[in-house]
């Protein structure tokens, strides 16, 4: 293997890593019934903690924690509102993006005045990608999710909470409780996902940065039939397509700039539009339930 394609393997494996923990957390949710729209939000939020946090204490824990706590807090007001108060999950959804965009953008300027001197978040160093933390946390989250999901008693619960909310009511299963937990556990994931575009892939924050990686992750449960191995190499394809159009500009290629970066979403349509159709969603996806006595 020559030293372009280690890299360029290495660039993939770099880019898809985000993407692939923001889409376990989607994963676990919408098994449980519950569509969270609003991922792209909470990476972003979980981006600017990251950013934040990591700048002023110089820590990669503290920073990778405070990534975590604002997507799991995104995620508890998601929650409310679906859960509790029985909003349309893509109308909270796309609400939660809106407010997190603008949040964000308000809460960096704020922090970043115009001609003060930008701060930079630690990094999680780029000698060993191999060896990277998130690298690790994600090949284990997705086989961590893929035993869950498949060999355990909760995970039974939860796939049939997904599928029939109210028999599994009436088995006694806590239908509200499962939901409310697997939506955390994807506000999580999608925090951790957003620390890592800054922690890992960037050492700054950029206003909107996760530039649709979220969607991207909610299209790559469909894309994965629901099945966390597919959906890992969903987020390798884009990773690699990503990769492929950095070298490509970088290579100053005669291919127009707009169009190279395009060029992963453009095929993540593709694909979706092939598989449209031959991919069955949980039942009960989307649908709210109310416990009866």
């Amino acid at each position: 293997m020559d030293a372009a394609t280690l890299l360029l393997g290495l660039s993939t494996l770099r880019l898809a890593t985000p993407l692939a923990l923001a889409a376990m957390g989607e994963l676990v949710a919408e098994r449980a019934g519950v569509l969270n729209v609003g991922i792209e939000g909470m990476m972003l939020g979980g981006a600017l903690a990251a950013f934040s946090v990591g700048a002023a204490t110089g820590s990669l824990l503290a920073g990778c924690a405070a990534g975590i706590a604002a997507g799991l807090a995104l995620a508890a007001l998601f929650a409310y509102f679906v859960l509790r108060r029985g909003a349309d999950p893509i109308v909270a959804g796309t609400a939660l993006n809106v407010l997190a965009l603008g949040l964000t953008g308000v809460v960096f300027r704020s922090l970043n005045p115009a001609g003060s001197a930008l701060a930079r978040a630690p990094q999680m160093g780029e000698i060993a990608p191999a060896l990277n933390l998130y690298l690790l946390v994600a090949i284990a989250l997705v086989a961590g999710v893929a035993f869950y999901l498949g060999r355990t008693r909760s995970g039974l619960a939860l796939r049939a909470v997904g599928e029939r909310a109210e028999a599994a009511h009436v088995q006694g299963v806590n239908v509200l409780r499962i939901r409310l937990g697997a939506v955390l556990f994807g506000g999580a994931c999608a925090g951790l996902a957003g620390s890592s575009l800054v922690l890992w892939i960037s050492d700054t924050f950029v206003e909107g940065m996760t530039s649709g990686r979220g969607f991207i992750a909610l299209s790559l449960v469909l894309f994965g039939g629901y099945r966390p191995l597919r959906i890992v190499a969903g987020a390798l394809l884009f990773g690699a397509a990503s990769a492929l159009q950095y070298r490509l500009q970088a290579a100053s290629s005669a291919i127009p700039y707009n169009l190279l970066l395009m060029t992963p979403y453009l095929l993540t349509l593709l694909v979706l539009a092939l598989l449209a159709g031959r991919v069955r969603a949980p039942a009960d996806l989307a649908r709210p339930f109310e416990p009866r006595d």
